[in-house]
C-alpha cells in the first residue's frame, strides 16, 4: 500500500468510528418450506465515545471485560443467609 492509500484508509476508519456504522442482516435456513434456523446479525462499529453517546455501554457490566473484581457467589449467599437469620431473630419470625 502506498502512503496515500494508508491515509485514505485512515480517513475512512476515522469517519466510521466518529459517526458509527450499523450493519444488520438475517440468515435463514429452510428445508421444504420449513424454517430450520435463523441467525440475526446486528453489528455496530463506533468509537467508545460515540457508543457512549448512543447509550451503548454493555462492556461495563460484562464480567469477561470488566477489570472490577466480581463478587463471589458463595460469599453473597452466606451473607444473605446471615442477614435473613438476623432479621428473623429481630422480628421473632422462624428462621
Amino acid at each position: 500500500m502506498s502512503l496515500q492509500q494508508n491515509a485514505g484508509l485512515a480517513d475512512i476508519l476515522e469517519r466510521i468510528l466518529d459517526k458509527g456504522i450499523v450493519v444488520a442482516g438475517d440468515i435463514s435456513v429452510s428445508l421444504v418450506g420449513v424454517e430450520l434456523l435463523t441467525v440475526r446479525i446486528r453489528l455496530v462499529v463506533a468509537s467508545v465515545d460515540r457508543a457512549l453517546e448512543m447509550g451503548i455501554r454493555w462492556w461495563e457490566t460484562d464480567p469477561a471485560l470488566s477489570t472490577r473484581p466480581q463478587p463471589d457467589t458463595a460469599a453473597l449467599l452466606e451473607r444473605v443467609a446471615r442477614l435473613e437469620h438476623a432479621l428473623a431473630a429481630a422480628t421473632g419470625a422462624p428462621a
